[in-house]
């Protein structure tokens, strides 16, 4: 039996919240105590409570932003960490998170997209192999599909493509969507 994933919301919206409490109410979650803003002690509680997932608010964050988001990653380097987002938020920041969670996603895709997110956080631990789903997001790579049209095909959003496209290259060395769809060729991923 597999454990059960900890996740841990960091969010000032009672309504958000609650939503994502009703979303995740599966036999493989379990939400811990939420946070509704990030305390200077925010690093400590989230070493204390191990998550494996922390959805978060990314205007919880105070300047410098990026500082305080890496002490919080520091805090439990295995956790992944979510941007939940519901109005605009640079793009910079954005980057520095494993996934964005846009408010606006279906709601049977919430509980898949972290699963996924923490499938791929333990087959990084485990090496560089490709997940199944960064493997078909190569595969429509290679196909020439761009990443809007893999994001509808996979019913992911885009920013989660772009992940899996970040993490392919990590993996591949491979930087070029050409390079990408040789190493699909090679690898029998595709047909030729």
């Amino acid at each position: 039996m597999k454990p059960k994933i900890q996740v841990l919301v960091a969010e000032p919206s009672d309504i958000i919240r609650e939503g994502l409490r009703s979303l995740l109410d599966e036999d493989d979650f379990v939400l811990q105590a939420p946070l509704r803003d990030l305390p200077l002690d925010a690093p400590q509680r989230i070493a204390r409570q191990q998550p494996d997932v922390l959805i978060m608010n990314p205007t919880l964050l105070n300047k410098p932003s990026r500082m305080q988001l890496v002490s919080i990653q520091q805090a439990r380097t295995s956790m992944v960490v979510v941007a939940l987002v519901y109005e605009y938020v640079e793009p910079e920041l954005l980057s520095q998170f494993k996934t964005v969670l846009d408010i606006r996603e279906k709601g049977s895709r919430v509980a898949q997209l972290l699963r996924d997110c923490c499938q791929e956080e333990r087959e990084e631990d485990e090496g560089y192999e490709l997940s199944e789903r960064e493997t078909e997001v190569l595969v429509l790579l290679a196909k020439g599909c761009s990443s809007k049209e893999i994001a509808d095909k996979l019913n992911i959003s885009v920013h989660t493509v772009n992940t899996h496209r970040k993490n392919i290259t990590r993996k591949t060395g491979i930087k070029s969507v050409a390079g990408l769809a040789v190493y699909a060729m090679l690898h029998n991923l595709v047909v030729g």
